[in-house]
């Protein structure tokens, strides 16, 4: 099975990001209604921002999400995004939430976030380190 890449109009990438985030003061409230509305939302919202989410869950405090997003986006936005959007709409189309979080943010502050991959920065690293060229090396501490 081959490798699947992504286009841009200017080059060829896969960048995968496993995000987690959770919801302020860890209230359970992500269920039934209010859960599948999320899992609409951010399947929108990641849509809207060309990431394609792989996998997912909604639990009733937190959200998992494993997205392959575009060079062009940093994950803070793609993070502000979702979050900012979903909590306006969530609150307006739910009332309850409204009164449970005083109109105000949805969401805890940050978030987590680690990259996925195929390849291990020790294999870059190696790769970098065995590769011999004319060029000069790039060195911490070197001008």
């Amino acid at each position: 099975m081959g490798q699947k890449y992504r286009k841009s109009a200017h080059g060829l990438y896969d960048i995968k990001i496993h995000l987690v985030w959770i919801t302020k003061y860890r209230y359970r409230v992500l269920t039934d209604r209010i859960a599948l509305r999320l899992r609409d939302l951010v399947r929108q919202i990641c849509s809207a921002n060309d990431t394609t989410i792989i996998s997912g869950t909604v639990a009733p405090n937190h959200i998992h999400i494993l997205v392959s997003y575009p060079p062009n986006m940093s994950v803070s936005k793609l993070m502000q995004y979702i979050k900012g959007i979903s909590s306006r709409k969530l609150q307006q189309e739910f009332p309850e939430l409204g009164k449970r979080y005083w109109e105000q943010h949805l969401w805890a502050r940050g978030f987590f976030a680690v990259s996925t991959g195929n390849v291990t920065t020790e294999m870059i690293d190696n790769y970098i380190k065995n590769h011999k060229d004319e060029e000069e090396e790039f060195k911490v501490g070197r001008s």
